[in-house]
């Protein structure tokens, strides 16, 4: 049974940092590309982060691209998002995706 638990969010000042980890279970871990989703509240969930088997190719959106940092631990089943530098318009419940599988999520909450 594929299980996504994210953890790591919580409420931070503008400017500041956030790592967010996804520990993942019940699937072949390393052949799998793996994202981070956000959702705010009343918009659509969108796609912040992917990245490739053997971290070969990596994807950000344009709004995180420079202050966001995808990786991957194979030998850990895991997957981070490392946040800096960051805005209130960041603040969103934040989803980690493999295939049609998806976590609870974990809530960010970013200040003025």
């Amino acid at each position: 049974q594929v299980q996504l638990v994210e953890c790591g969010g919580a409420l931070v000042q503008s400017g500041g940092s956030l790592n967010l980890t996804c520990a993942t279970a019940g699937f072949q871990f390393s052949i799998y590309y793996i994202g981070w989703f956000r959702q705010a509240l009343g918009k659509e969930r969108e796609l912040v982060a992917s990245i490739s088997p053997e971290s070969t190719n990596i994807d950000l959106a344009d709004s995180v691209k420079g202050r966001f940092t995808i990786s991957r631990d194979d030998t850990k089943n895991t997957i981070y998002l490392q946040m800096n530098n960051l805005k209130p318009e960041d603040t969103a419940e934040y989803y980690c995706r493999v295939g049609e599988h998806w976590g609870l999520g974990t809530l960010v909450t970013v200040s003025p």
